[in-house]
């Protein structure tokens, strides 16, 4: 007879989406992951107050009787916007998980609290490091970019937590493991245009990881050649070199397009509520309202980069 797992495994993977369950009693081994790091100063400190301290390593309250937690990957594309410039056309990618990244944690969590709910059980939101949890719960492995990979999507996913009263009586839990692939391969590490990843470590050096500075406010570090910018916010360069996403690369999903005078508006800096409706609208459908000061000043180095290799004209 099938257990209740046995039917939220089946349930996903009917979805095509993959999953592990592990007991709530694994949040220790989660917090002593991330602060065992930071006790051996692996973590840059501004890195560590920006990124991870916020997470929350207690049940909710709203949920009594939380056994369990649940971690799944879903399949994601990259995802582009086009910029009209002076120049032309101008492609900007958003890396898988950006763009929509609420509506498809919405998506999920919707989703598996009424296959549960119709099985006697609830599920509530987490706040948690969902990269560790994936990988100790053996959903995923590290790439040696310390991105997740999952079986069969690459990096081509977003990771949705959830905690169940759901029961848990197995659920392994390993230490952080590194795709078998990447002990003999160096692509990433090539290819990086800031040496944030290195052969000397297993854990990526994130203060010099691109993705880390486009995503903070102000301006970027003199040291980061601007011929590095590639995305709108985020980066490709580790991902697009993988072997393990050589079959997802060409999975492309386009958004939405911005006018001349939308781009034009973006690279003045004019403030998001200063901006037509319309095109309001648009950022919204990539859910980076938020970030809309940090995405004008990306657009601008990515006009720059492409100003540099565009050909003159006839």
């Amino acid at each position: 007879m099938a257990s209740a797992t046995d039917d939220v495994m089946r349930f996903l993977k009917n979805r095509g989406w993959a999953g592990r369950i592990v007991g709530v009693k694994r949040l220790h081994e989660l917090r002593e992951a991330i602060e065992a790091r930071r006790d051996r100063s692996l973590f840059d400190e501004d890195f560590y107050q920006e990124q991870l301290r916020g997470f929350t390593f207690q049940p909710p309250e709203l949920l009594p009787g939380v056994r369990s937690i649940i971690i799944i990957a879903v399949p994601v594309p990259q995802t582009r916007a086009i910029f009209h410039t002076n120049g032309g056309p101008l492609p900007a990618v958003l890396p898988p998980t950006y763009a929509g990244y609420s509506a498809t944690t919405d998506k999920v969590r919707a989703a598996l609290g009424d296959f549960l709910a119709s099985k006697g059980h609830r599920v509530a939101k987490t706040v948690l490091p969902l990269k560790t949890l994936a990988v100790g719960s053996a959903l995923a492995d590290y790439g040696r970019n310390n991105i997740c990979y999952v079986n069969g999507m690459g990096s081509f996913l977003q990771l949705v937590g959830c905690y169940s009263d759901l029961p848990c009586p197995g659920g392994s839990w390993r230490e952080a493991t590194m795709l078998e692939r990447c002990k003999s391969c160096s692509a990433c590490e090539l290819r990086c245009p800031t040496e944030a990843i290195r052969q000397d470590r297993f854990l990526l050096r994130a203060e010099r990881c691109l993705t880390f500075h486009n995503e903070r406010p102000g301006e970027f570090p003199d040291w980061i050649d601007p011929s590095a910018h590639n995305c709108l916010i985020g980066c490709m360069h580790c991902q697009s070199v993988c072997p393990e996403n050589k079959s997802h690369l060409a999975w492309m999903e386009d958004r939405c397009e911005f006018s001349m005078e939308e781009t034009a508006l973006m690279l003045k800096r004019v403030a998001l509520d200063q901006l037509p409706p319309v095109m309001k609208e648009k950022l919204r459908s990539l859910e980076l309202n938020e970030a809309f000061e940090n995405l004008c000043r990306n657009l601008s180095a990515l006009v720059g980069a492409e100003s540099k290799t565009r050909p003159p004209r006839a």
